[in-house]
C-alpha cells in the first residue's frame, strides 16, 4: 500500500487544542450517561441490566470499529473522520430522546452513539496530536489530550445533573446533541494525514507488515490484556457508581459530584502520567496504576459508604482513571513507531472496549442476580492485580527497524 501524501503541517498548539477539545466534549457527554440510569429506569421501566447492556453495546461497538477507524485516520486524515463522528454523535443523542423502550435504547445510545464515538475519542485525537509534536514530547501530548476527557467529565457531568433535574432526561439529550455537533468544527483543527515513510522512518513497512509485526510481539498482547482491565474499571464505575451510592442511601447529587471529581482529578493524573511517559519506563508506571486501583477500591469497600468516603474514593480513583491511555499509546509508539499508531492503538482500544462491555453489562447482570454490586467490586480488584502483573514482563525496546529518533 503506497503511503499517503501528507498535508500542510499545522501549528502543534492548534492541533493539541482541537484534539483535546474534541475529547473534552465527546468524553464529557459520555461520562454523564450513568446519571440517566435512574431517570430512564423510573420513566420507562427499563431495568439496570438493560441500561447496562446499552452502555455495554456502545462500548463494544466503539471497540470493534476502532481499528478500522484508526486505519482511516492514518490514511485519509483525522479531521474528516472526526467531523463525521461529531455529526453522527449529535444524531444519535437526538434519537435517544425519542425512545420508549429497551430496544430503542440499545439502537440509539448503544449502537449509533457507539459508532459515532470512534471518530472523536482517544485513538483518532491522540494519533493526530502525537504526529504534531517532536518525538520527546509525544507522551505529554497524549496526556494533554487524555486530560481533555477529564475536563469534560468535570464540567459536563454536573451540568447534566442540573439539566435533568430542571428539564428532564429527554431534553438534556437534545441539549447535549447540539453541543456534540460543534465537534464537526473542531475537527478542522486536526485535519491532515499521516506523514509518508522516509528513508529514516520505516522505509519499507506496509500496513500488512505492521499488523504482522505487532501480532508477533508478546508485549502487544499484554497491552491488550491490560487495557481490557482498564475498560472494565472505567465502564463499571462510570455506569454504576451513581446507582451504587444511591443504594447506600446517599443523595443522587453525590453520585454526580463523585463522577465530576473523578474527571477533575484525572486532569492532574493524565498530565502527571503523560509526563512520566517521557521520563520513566512506561510499563512500570502502568503496573503501579493498576495496583493503585486495586488498593483504592479495597479501601473504599473496607469502610462504610458515606459522602466523605465517596469523595475520597472519587478523587483517588480519578487520579488513576485514564493515566493508562498516554502510557499505553506511548508504549505502542515507542515499540512499533508512529506510522500506523492509530491502527495499532485502535486494536488495543478494542480490547479496552470489550472490557468495558463486561464492566457495564456484567455489573448490571450481577446486580440483578445477587441484588448488590459486591461481586462486581471484587472482580474489579482481582483483575487490577492481574493487570499489574501482566505489564512487568513487556519487552519495551523499539523494534530494530526503527530509527533511534523514532
Amino acid at each position: 500500500m503506497p503511503p499517503p501524501i501528507v498535508s500542510s503541517p499545522r501549528n502543534p498548539w492548534i492541533v493539541l487544542f482541537c484534539a483535546a477539545a474534541l475529547v473534552t466534549i465527546a468524553m464529557g457527554i459520555r461520562q454523564s450517561f450513568g446519571l440517566f440510569l435512574r431517570p430512564i429506569e423510573l420513566d420507562l421501566g427499563i431495568g439496570r441490566e438493560a441500561f447496562g447492556l446499552a452502555i455495554a453495546v456502545q462500548n463494544l461497538i466503539l471497540g470493534l470499529a476502532q481499528p478500522f477507524v484508526g486505519a482511516l485516520a492514518d490514511r485519509h486524515g483525522a479531521g474528516r473522520v472526526a467531523a463525521a463522528g461529531g455529526l453522527l454523535y449529535a444524531l444519535g443523542l437526538v434519537l435517544v430522546s425519542t425512545i420508549s423502550g429497551a430496544v430503542g435504547l440499545n439502537l440509539t445510545l448503544g449502537l449509533l452513539v457507539g459508532m459515532s464515538m470512534t471518530g472523536v475519542t482517544f485513538v483518532v485525537a491522540i494519533g493526530a496530536a502525537v504526529r504534531a509534536v517532536p518525538s520527546d514530547k509525544r507522551g505529554l501530548a497524549a496526556g494533554i489530550v487524555t486530560a481533555g476527557g477529564s475536563v469534560g467529565q468535570f464540567l459536563l457531568v454536573p451540568i447534566a445533573q442540573g439539566l435533568i433535574g430542571a428539564f428532564g432526561w429527554r431534553e438534556t439529550f437534545l441539549i447535549y446533541a447540539a453541543l456534540a455537533a460543534t465537534m464537526a468544527l473542531l475537527a478542522i483543527g486536526i485535519s491532515g494525514r499521516a506523514a509518508p515513510a522516509t528513508p529514516l522512518d520505516q522505509p519499507t513497512q506496509s500496513f500488512a507488515e505492521a499488523l504482522r509485526e505487532a501480532a508477533s510481539h508478546s508485549g502487544f498482547w499484554l497491552l491488550n490484556a491490560g487495557f481490557f482491565v482498564c475498560g472494565f474499571h472505567v465502564a463499571f464505575i462510570g455506569t454504576h457508581l451513581p446507582a451504587f451510592l444511591t443504594d447506600k442511601g446517599l443523595d443522587p447529587a453525590i453520585g454526580a459530584r463523585a463522577l465530576a471529581l473523578v474527571g477533575l482529578f484525572n486532569i492532574l493524573g493524565s498530565y502527571v502520567f503523560g509526563m512520566s511517559a517521557d521520563n520513566w519506563r512506561k510499563k512500570h508506571v502502568l503496573a503501579a496504576i493498576y495496583l493503585g486501583r486495586a488498593v483504592v477500591m479495597a479501601l473504599f469497600l473496607a469502610f462504610p459508604v458515606t459522602p466523605l468516603s465517596a469523595t475520597i474514593f472519587a478523587c483517588a480513583m480519578g487520579f488513576l482513571w485514564l493515566g493508562t491511555v498516554p502510557l499505553t499509546s506511548g508504549l505502542i509508539g515507542q515499540i512499533f513507531g508512529i506510522r500506523y499508531m492509530s491502527t495499532l492503538f485502535g486494536i488495543v482500544f478494542l480490547s479496552h472496549q470489550v472490557g468495558s462491555f463486561f464492566g457495564a453489562w456484567g455489573a448490571g447482570y450481577a446486580y440483578r442476580v445477587t441484588g448488590s454490586y459486591d461481586f462486581a467490586w471484587q472482580a474489579s480488584i482481582a483483575v487490577a492485580i492481574i493487570a499489574a502483573a501482566l505489564h512487568w514482563p513487556i519487552r519495551d525496546a523499539p523494534m530494530p527497524r526503527l530509527d533511534p529518533a523514532e
